[in-house]
């Protein structure tokens, strides 16, 4: 007789240990036949390594869980403990959930990127902890001798045992195949529930503990002296004797990136740092200016197809470099041995880091153990492992452990950039019917080497592209076409590689969004039709409907608003993810103009209504401090938010002259809208609210000043602040009545 499997019936597995360690088996759910997306191919490729992950039942009631993610302040490991606590039948607070030290053996279900944790994770996270409670009532049924089926975990007891009680007896001396039952969607007591971060209390009262809080023992403050230009090197320094002599300072060495200086305190360092006179080699974007990227860009485009014989509608837009720098800057601890090495860093690639580090060093990688340590941010930046690799690198020149830290003007200088790029849209109708749709974006290369890249290369014989290059593939890949558009064409092409650049968050789509919903907006002039019922038109999808008129409904569209000012409305989806942002500006001379010391002032973004739908939000409240921070990012991308190139290096020397949203461009009224849950999966949701933030802001921009803008940042062409020098390359620090080093 064959029994039939329900979809929720999976196979997992209990491991051979003292106390309960359970996994999943990732076959039970695992299908790859359809590769509709960038996040279902990182899912396709975590799947076959999923049964490695597993819940551990403590013998004092907690559980335990080593997410093989990076939590750099998206909130997933409150999601993941809620899955754990839903599955098992335990509080939230119950869960103990931690980074995973790289794990070479995982393959790609250590890549933390694209929006895919909770994707990836969401099943096999669940199978273990049900194969977990599975365990712990037979275990309970042993002991009570009653049938399993008639006990319950709730609160971590069962029967009057506490789960911890129960660990050693439900525990196994071999692995064994445990079939499981989730819970179902229509029972759900946490997933879907708003909770709390599990870590906010450390995280406001100063215990939560990132790399530059550990403390390693002699892992002195350490910092670099960096080149004038992006990616010069090291020659000959001058004062070396002297600088080695300076107050705290115990060694300075030259490797590869630059001069670096170990100390006792980081204010030596710096004192050291501003001290040193090195004599530096070109770097590789000499002579660069934002004008000779703009004519490299302009050379590489790709043709549009034939001119239309309908009507169409055309633009061309310009998207400024842009730094992604958190708000922790990049720091690693590093110890290395002759034989041995031990890193600390916040890293989302940690296998490729583990496997890099150990290349540089000339160790084997099981040599080599990299410790993922909780980040402030990352904004994609923590893909690659800059500081890491740089602290391997000082620590075994000079045989001592080294506490590393970028300054904030080495991350807007010789950090990762967001690439400039071009995109140019052109629409062609006839009537009230779209025809057709062409996008060519033309960017500066991004690099993909963190991980992607290898991930793509692994997964191309099953990709329906061919060898098409990386870039291609993800751009492909990461990017939806919501509208009825007719004949569809969106093409990439890259140039130049003399840039540190990286995947900022959701990559290409704020630029090609932008562009294109700034087109939608043509389009509907063009068809009589207002931004908002266009794209209630064109819209192919009921769930995206549904979003789009509820940002109109909360968002009051059409309302009269006074000359200067304007709505606008934009439209975006990935990764199964569906959102809407509504957007109110004042453009109106008073507030443009209106003074801000060492800042531009510019239009301002004063109201926002942003709708989201994800299919299942597994916590809806971590789902609406998401979209506040994408929300932000848009409008720093769409306003303010740039890098200026000059003779081969940024002018911005820190945040004091990097507009990321200040205070005097949010909106005072910000509303977040998180659509009932409309699927028993979740879709991505990280990146998902920039793209469509930073198009609204500038709809309603063009639509406040009656033109179209097609540069962004809007100010990128004001400087309004002087550029400090590049040498010494930490500025002087600001004080109070004047500056000092």
């Amino acid at each position: 007789m064959t029994v039939p499997v329900r979809r929720r019936t999976l196979l997992g597995f209990v491991l051979a240990a003292p106390v309960l360690v359970a996994a999943a088996d990732p076959a039970a759910s695992a299908d790859i036949t359809s590769l509709l997306d960038l996040n279902d191919i990182m899912t396709a490729a975590a799947l076959p390594t999923s049964g490695l992950i597993s819940v551990e039942i403590n013998t004092d009631g907690t559980v335990s869980f080593a997410l093989p993610r990076a939590e750099v302040g998206q909130g997933i490991t409150t999601s993941t403990a809620m899955l754990i606590a839903e599955e098992l039948g335990v509080p939230v607070r119950k869960v103990r959930v931690g980074l995973a030290d790289a794990r070479p053996e995982l393959l790609f279900n250590q890549l933390t990127g694209a929006s895919n944790t909770t994707v990836a994770t969401f099943t096999p996270i669940r199978v273990a902890a049900a194969v977990a409670r599975r365990r712990l009532l037979d275990a309970a049924a042993a002991r009570l001798g009653v049938p399993a089926g008639d006990l319950t975990i709730r609160d971590g007891m069962v029967g009057g045992i506490g789960i911890g009680e129960l660990s050693a007896a439900a525990a196994s001396p071999r692995t064994l195949a445990v079939p499981v039952e989730l819970t179902a969607r229509e029972d759900f007591t946490v997933i879907g529930r708003p909770q709390r971060r599990i870590d906010a209390l450390d995280a406001v009262t100063g215990r939560k503990r990132f790399t530059m809080d550990l403390a390693v023992p002699d892992a002195w403050p350490t910092m670099l002296c960096r080149p004038p230009t992006i990616n010069g090197r090291p020659g000959p320094v001058a004062n070396l004797a002297r600088v080695l002599a300076m107050p705290g300072v115990s060694d300075v060495v030259t490797i590869s990136t630059g001069v670096a200086v170990r100390a006792r305190t980081f204010g030596q360092c710096i004192d050291a740092v501003r001290a040193l006179e090195v004599s530096w080699k070109p770097g590789t974007a000499e002579g660069q200016s934002d004008d000779t990227v703009l004519r490299q860009l302009a050379g590489a485009e790709l043709p549009l197809g034939p001119r239309p014989i309908t009507p169409f509608v055309e633009g061309r837009f310009t998207f400024h470099f842009r730094s992604n720098s958190a708000l922790e800057t990049n720091c690693a601890i590093a110890d290395v041995r002759p034989d041995r090495a031990e890193i600390w860093s916040a890293l989302k690639s940690p296998i490729v880091a583990q496997q890099t580090i150990a290349a540089r060093l000339g160790l084997p990688v099981t040599r080599v153990t990299v410790h993922v340590t909780e980040g402030g941010g990352s904004f994609g930046r923590k893909l690659f492992f800059d500081a890491a690799l740089e602290a391997a690198e000082v620590s075994q020149k000079i045989g001592k452990p080294v506490k590393l830290m970028w300054h904030r003007a080495d991350d807007s200088r010789q950090g990762r950039t967001h690439p400039m790029a071009t995109s140019r849209v052109r629409i062609a109708y006839a009537g009230g019917l779209v025809l057709g749709f062409e996008q060519r974006h033309t960017s500066v290369k991004t690099d993909l080497g963190h991980g992607l890249g290898e991930l793509l290369t692994a997964m191309a014989a099953q990709l329906p592209i061919g060898d098409a290059a990386f870039a291609q593939t993800f751009f492909q890949f990461s990017h939806t076409s919501p509208y009825r558009f007719g004949i569809h064409s969106r093409l990439l092409n890259e140039t130049g590689d003399g840039f540190n650049t990286g995947s900022m968050r959701n990559v290409y789509s704020p630029d090609t969004t932008c562009a294109r919903e700034l087109m939608v907006d043509q389009l509907g002039s063009r068809m009589g039709l207002d931004p908002y019922r266009i794209r209630e038109n064109l819209l192919t999808d009921d769930r995206a409907r549904a979003v789009l008129r509820k940002a109109g409904e909360v968002g009051g569209w059409g309302r009269r608003m006074p000359a200067g000012t304007a709505q606008g409305i934009a439209f975006h989806s990935e990764y199964k993810g569906f959102s809407a942002c509504l957007v109110e500006i004042d453009c109106r001379p008073e507030t443009v103009n209106r003074p801000i010391r060492d800042g531009v002032g510019g239009p301002r973004v004063t109201r926002v209504v942003f709708v989201v739908d994800v299919g299942l939000a597994v916590n809806p409240l971590g789902l609406q401090a998401q979209m506040m921070g994408c929300v932000m990012d848009g409008i720093a991308l769409a306003l303010t938010s740039s890098l200026h190139l000059r003779d081969g290096y940024f002018l911005e020397a820190s945040w004091d002259n990097y507009f990321y949203t200040r205070q005097w461009n949010t909106p005072p009224d910000l509303r977040i809208v998180v659509m009932p849950s409309t699927s028993d999966q979740p879709g991505g949701a990280g990146e998902l609210g920039v793209a469509a933030a930073t198009a609204a802001v500038a709809c309603a921009y063009g639509r406040a000043t009656g033109t179209m803008p097609t540069r962004f940042p809007i100010n990128h062409g004001t400087l309004s602040f002087t550029p400090k020098p590049t040498i010494p390359p930490v500025p002087a620090s600001p004080m109070i009545g004047g500056t000092g080093a």
